[in-house]
């Protein structure tokens, strides 16, 4: 008899958690990360493109991000794009260079952040346990095909909740990190 295949179900797992990372990351703390403007897009060349593919994202210090953008001509979309996200940033021109001052979050803003931490946290745990759901009804029909004994089922059953564990586990400690990070002054 073929024993099931976890590592599918294990990649998926892993899947979820890495996108709930980057959605974590993209969470604005007080502190500058090049990140935070990764999902800004802006129009150029007829189009919409990733901040990262117009110019150079860099951070000089703890509170401050730079954009050095490398066509002189799409400095103003590239302000207007970062001013317009909904990131509550004020860029600066100059020259070519774009300064984006972080500002001090407020303790509500913070509370607001956390909120959003913890509803990136709830959906990666739901994207793993459905990842178990399809799991365990794959060693439910291995069973019924008589591919697997009860027993076997039973253990499989066991490893595949295991991995859930763990991957809620991991769920659990990055938004705490993050959720330390958000609320430290």
């Amino acid at each position: 008899m073929a024993d099931p295949d976890l590592s599918d179900i294990k990649r998926r797992m892993d899947g979820a958690i890495d996108a709930f990372r980057k959605e974590l990351a993209g969470l604005r703390t007080g502190r500058a990360s090049s990140s935070l403007l990764e999902p800004v897009s802006v129009e150029a060349y007829g189009s919409r493109m990733h901040l990262k593919e117009v110019g150079t994202v860099s951070v000089p210090e703890p509170r401050l991000i730079t954009v050095q953008v490398w066509d002189r001509g799409m400095v103003k979309a590239v302000e207007k794009a970062i001013r317009d996200s909904g990131l509550g940033l004020n860029p600066q021109t100059e020259g070519q260079t774009i300064r984006v001052p972080i500002p001090d979050l407020s303790q509500e803003r913070r509370q607001e952040l956390a909120k959003v931490a913890h509803k990136y946290a709830e959906q990666a745990r739901v994207a793993v346990r459905n990842v178990r759901r399809d799991g365990m009804d794959m060693l439910k029909k291995m069973e019924k095909a008589s591919e697997l004994s009860q027993d076997e089922q039973k253990v499989w059953a066991d490893k595949v909740q295991g991995l859930t564990d763990q991957h809620i586990k991991l769920v659990d400690e990055a938004l705490a990190q993050k959720e330390k990070e958000i609320m430290q002054v």
